[in-house]
């Protein structure tokens, strides 16, 4: 408790400070005992007497412009400084106001409406609404005033409506006498026993409507309606749910009410006879009578409504009575009959003289034969099961029919039900059960305006081709889930008046869809939800030039390219939701009717991902027209991890984008780069890839040549006449690789260097001159010989310095000058004697 009450004091408003009564209240609880105990009790009474001042709820929030706020349940004590002067209407319900007096309110002379429901006031002074002298509307419900200040309501000049329902109120033994503007006193609720009104009410010119209901008025005398006799305007009383034993005769003689409400008034079914005959006299517009449903009376016999013969009424609303026939008589001349939830078995022989509507509402069953009711306007028989219907006939002046939610069945519907009725203007058969349609069903009925079929199943319509070619002036037709597939042969070409149409939850065979709206130019609505319809051809919409709102929600529909259409140019709003629409391609968005401002996506499997980013980015900066722009989700495998389209990382797929753009660009470069490279070094990756092609095949050959002799062809005649002759010719014979003599025609060159001479030969003897070093080719041979002996790791190089040559020279064969510093090699030399020692150290290193 102690948790909770720091916490709200963290939360609360300090305003208006009152310390010295809580330090009162403090000592006062410690001087019993000073012990830690009462310390922690003393902190306690002083916290919970300071949120009791100062509140511990929230602010007022404006819950509308122009001056309308609402601190309703918040917990509040005052009234906060922080409303403006400016507000109008304050609704300041179920908060905590004990007493009401000036200082609790700022001044607030804008202010119109008060509401202070259940705010727990006792006590109201003499200068509560200084404050608020503008006030028009005051709501006192639910508050045990205790005492009103002798003016404390008299201050509030300009009040019309003075509500103090549930105040613990025994009679009107308050002083308002000033409230001369008052038009509505509500006091139900409450405890008053008698309904006589204070004099000064005569003053209340515009007054003309008096509440107690659920009072405790027993007996009316005729002195209690003293005042309202005098009382001139078009007053209503209600005094329903009162406990009514008696009224004195001649307490409403001659008295006029817009409206009496006694329903649910009387203690008895006794009282409730005696009571409607006390009425004798009284004019009233409006009469309401009967019982609410949880108190629902039992007739007992016949005549207890016989009372409403001596009352002159215009309207009547019956609620839970029960009617016998000679009861039914005492209300033929109203204008106005409502009998909802009643016991009226049948109404054909009640000959209503001046009725214009008769409203059957919830009955019993009941036989519906009506003919010659030459006033009657509006027919209005619902919710009544297994209503039987014989026929309506004969009324000249009957405009609309109402016979919905009845279960009705209907066979040869509808010219044998309706006839010699010409100006009926709209006909609801909705909500019943199988309506079977005649060959000519709306013959006689012409001037149909408004047509209703709605989760009606209709049978015999796919054979009426032309059944809706009378309907001349039909402006709103309701099919939808009638059961009912459309072929092509269906058409509603001949109403070209009709607004509104809708269609929804039927069923389109093959392409009927695409010439079932031909010539309906006057159409504004069109509602094809529900039909499972998976693609819209062009021309669908091509004759709905003024059409303003397209329903297509919860079918298969995956593009939307018919919108484009230059007709449905007016087309303010499309709703698509629960189909299957992934993403709408740019192009039609551009195209989107220019008068478009609601366009509903929701609950459509939307892919959210880059490859849509023009779409989601549109979505996002059209927030304004999708009244649903929180259902508009992401198609996700998971259907606990679906998310706002709105929410979307757009800046994900930028960080993508610029990444792909980056590794294109590289992947470009270095593509390029790599063909520079290729280009520069062709001559070493073709030495690469022979190198590499050798060695797989290396250990499948044996040798054919015991060297292979690397040399620049300028050097050929000193290898021809020395080299070859002296190692050939010799004992035993060497046989030699030489280019120019054993290389394969038409092979490769580099194929011959490296199958015949290196791959093909033991020893690779090297002939090195400056013409050697000038040659690329003899460099290729070189390097390659090397590179493959060192895969091998046999030193089978063999060097012949043939003549001296600049150390600079011998750098540009790759690994020539490294090979000469490390080994060992042969150099020619023209003296005779050194030269015999040349051949046999040659012939030596090519043998072994």
């Amino acid at each position: 408790m102690m948790k909770f009450l720091f916490y709200t004091l963290k939360h609360s408003d300090y305003h208006r400070v009152s310390l010295t009564l809580n330090q009162t209240l403090l000592l006062r609880y410690c001087s019993c005992n000073m012990t830690a105990y009462c310390k922690i009790g003393g902190l306690f009474i002083y916290i919970l007497f300071f949120l009791v001042q100062h509140g511990i709820g929230e602010e007022c929030t404006q819950i509308k412009k122009h001056g309308q706020y609402s601190c309703e349940g918040r917990n509040l004590t005052y009234i906060p400084t922080s409303l403006p002067s400016s507000v109008k209407i304050l609704d300041f319900s179920f908060n905590f106001l004990p007493t009401l007096k000036r200082s609790v309110f700022p001044q607030l002379n804008d202010l119109q409406h008060l509401d202070l429901t259940r705010c727990h006031i006792h006590h109201i002074a003499d200068d509560a609404f200084l404050n608020m002298k503008n006030l028009t509307t005051l709501i006192l419900t639910g508050n045990p005033v205790s005492y009103f200040g002798p003016d404390s309501l008299n201050v509030l000049h300009k009040l019309h409506r003075l509500v103090l329902m549930d105040s613990g109120l025994y009679s009107l033994n308050i002083r308002f006498n000033n409230l001369t503007k008052l038009q509505e006193l509500n006091i139900g609720t409450n405890n008053i026993q008698s309904m006589a009104l204070p004099p000064f009410m005569i003053h209340f010119e515009d007054f003309n409507l008096l509440d107690l209901h659920a009072n405790n008025i027993s007996i009316l005398k005729v002195s209690d309606t003293n005042i309202l006799q005098q009382m001139k305007g078009n007053l209503t009383l209600i005094l329903s749910r009162n406990p009514i034993l008696h009224i004195e005769p001649g307490a409403f003689q001659n008295m006029y009410l817009r409206e009496l409400n006694i329903r649910n008034a009387f203690a008895s079914l006794d009282a409730q006879r005696d009571g409607l005959k006390a009425l004798s006299g009284l004019n009233v517009g409006k009469l309401v009578i009967g019982n609410y449903i949880e108190n629902f009376m039992l007739k007992t016999s016949d005549g207890d409504l016989n009372g409403l013969c001596l009352i002159n009424f215009e309207e009547i609303d019956s609620l839970c009575a029960g009617w016998s026939a000679s009861e039914l008589q005492c209300i033929v001349n109203a204008t106005k009959i409502s009998i909802e939830r009643g016991n009226v078995r049948a109404i054909e022989n009640v000959p209503f003289q001046g009725v214009k509507e008769l409203r059957i509402v919830a009955n019993i069953p009941v036989s519906l034969e009506l003919s010659h009711l030459e006033t009657l306007e509006t027919l209005v028989a619902i919710q009544t099961n297994y209503i039987y219907i014989v026929g309506i006939s004969d009324m000249p002046r009957l405009q609309h029919i109402d016979l919905s939610q009845n279960r009705v069945h209907i066979t040869d519907c509808c010219e044998n039900y309706f006839k010699r009725m010409p100006n009926i203007r709209s006909l609801n058969l909705s909500n019943n059960g199988n309506i079977y349609l005649s060959n000519n069903p709306f013959s006689g009925l012409s001037s149909l305006e408004v047509l209703d079929f709605h989760q009606t199943t209709l049978k015999g319509l796919a054979t009426k081709f032309e059944l809706f070619k009378k309907l001349q002036n039909l402006k709103y037709l309701d099919i939808s889930y009638t059961d009912f597939t459309f072929w092509s042969t269906v058409s509603f070409g001949s109403l070209n008046r009709l607004k509104v149409l809708k269609m929804a939850g039927n069923h389109f065979q093959e392409d009927a869809l695409s010439y079932l709206f031909e010539n309906l130019t006057s159409v504004e609505y069109i509602d094809i939800s529900n039909c499972e319809i998976d693609s819209i051809a062009w021309r669908t919409f091509k004759d709905l030039p003024r059409l303003q709102q397209l329903l297509l929600n919860q079918n298969r529909l995956m593009v939307l390219d018919f919108v484009t259409h230059p007709n449905l140019k007016d087309l303010r709003l499309l709703e698509v939701h629960t189909n299957n629409i992934a993403s709408i391609p740019l192009n039609i968005l551009q195209n989107l009717p220019k008068n478009l401002t609601v366009l509903d996506l929701s609950f459509n499997p939307i892919d959210c991902s880059c490859s849509q980013i023009n779409f989601i980015l549109w979505i996002t900066s059209h927030q304004q027209i999708f009244p649903k722009k929180n259902n508009i989700l992401c198609k996700s495998q998971s259907l606990g991890s679906r998310h706002k389209t709105i929410d979307f990382d757009v800046e994900s797929c930028e960080r993508i984008r610029r990444f792909t753009i980056v590794t294109s660009i590289c992947a470009v470069v270095l593509l390029v780069l790599a063909s520079f490279l290729a280009y520069r070094f062709q001559f070493y990756l073709r030495y690469g890839y022979i190198l590499l092609k050798g060695y797989r095949t290396s250990r499948q050959q044996e040798w054919s040549y015991d060297a292979f002799v690397i040399y620049s062809s300028k050097d050929e005649c000193w290898v021809m006449d020395e080299l070859v002759e002296n190692l050939e010719n010799g004992i035993p014979p060497i046989h030699l690789c030489l280019h120019v003599r054993d290389f394969e025609a038409g092979k490769a060159i580099t194929s011959n260097i490296i199958d015949e001479g290196i791959m093909g030969s033991r020893k690779i003897i090297v002939v090195v001159s400056k013409h050697f070093t000038d040659s690329s080719w003899c460099r290729f041979e070189f390097e390659v010989a090397q590179s493959w002996l060192v895969t091998q790791g046999n030193p089978n190089i063999i060097i012949i310095i043939l003549e001296d040559v600049e150390e600079e020279k011998t750098k540009k064969v790759f690994g020539l000058h490294k090979h000469l510093k490390k080994n060992t090699y042969l150099k020619w030399s023209s003296n005779p004697i050194n030269n015999t020692r040349f051949w046999i150290r040659l012939r030596k290193a090519v043998i072994t």
